[in-house]
């Protein structure tokens, strides 16, 4: 036994200590290690029919897993917020902490073979589309839980894969993150309220201040395309005052705060403040 474990083991003895100055010198410890302890700490729990003790240690393991995820958020955005999938991953993370980011790629690779064996280069921006919209809601039957539409696991990307259904936001960022693999021109566009995808005219690249966009997609209504006279109906519809930001995409970050703040809606619906307290924290992170 090294050095470095027999203070981790020094550590775990101290952990039921009833002095609370002790435990919170021991917990702070316990904490700076990261989830490099957790699997000491998940042994501990095993072997102890110490309740205070098992209480002790899911909390710290919780608390190690929350740090963890905030700290991947963080570096998620100072990498230059690149990968949509990876993000929407770290915020399933947040309520799966087992989660391994291997098995959402496992699934979504699946998807993505299917359509790449499909897609060509010849093919018109329409015909990309209909082949996209065709793999993914019909062949691997993905669809809007309508009926469910608030239920938080709509925002988990892990449960969407699983489960084939999800809302606007998650919807529309598997079909990003299909259309990112497959150099394909689509990003998502963030409208109070919903969530669709502009396809941008290949020529004119997204950098531009104006993009030429060719068309949008409904995530949603298994990708159907509208025009900017859909985007009007609904802004009017809904009450909301249109602005030029609701027709033009948005960026990753934009995304996944759109997604963050999907789930606290959905957690306030349903009356779990902690939940709350702890989305605001990863949306400040990336906000």
């Amino acid at each position: 036994m090294n050095k470095k474990e027999k203070e981790i083991k020094a550590l775990l003895q101290l952990l039921d200590d009833p002095n609370d100055e002790v435990y919170q010198y021991v917990s702070k410890n316990i904490l700076e290690q990261g989830e490099i302890i957790i699997p000491e700490l998940e042994k501990t729990w095993e072997k102890s029919l110490n309740a205070i003790l098992q209480e002790r240690i899911e909390d710290l393991i919780q608390e190690i897993q929350f740090s963890t995820t905030q700290k991947q958020l963080s570096e998620w955005k100072d990498k230059g917020a690149v990968n949509l999938l990876e993000a929407a991953y770290l915020i399933s993370k947040y309520q799966y902490p087992d989660l391994i980011y291997n098995d959402i790629l496992e699934a979504f690779n699946k998807i993505k073979q299917d359509a790449w064996l499909e897609i060509n280069k010849n093919l018109t921006a329409l015909e990309k589309t209909r082949i996209l919209n065709h793999i993914l809601f019909q062949v691997h039957e993905f669809s809007g839980n309508g009926s469910n539409f608030f239920a938080p696991q709509n925002s988990y990307v892990n449960h969407v894969l699983e489960t084939k259904k999800g809302n606007p936001i998650t919807l529309g960022i598997l079909y990003i993150a299909l259309a990112v693999d497959l150099g394909l021109p689509i990003y998502g566009v963030s409208i109070p309220r919903n969530f669709i995808l502009a396809y941008i005219d290949e020529h004119n690249t997204y950098e531009q201040n104006d993009p030429e966009i060719l068309f949008y997609i409904n995530p949603f209504n298994e990708g159907k395309v509208l025009g900017e006279k859909e985007i009007d109906y609904f802004l009017k519809q809904q009450k909301i005052e249109p602005k030029k930001k609701y027709y033009l995409p948005c960026s990753n970050i934009e995304i996944i705060k759109t997604l963050i703040l999907n789930l606290i809606y959905s957690y306030e619906k349903l009356g779990y403040p902690e939940k709350i307290a702890d989305l605001k924290i990863l949306f400040n992170i990336i906000n």
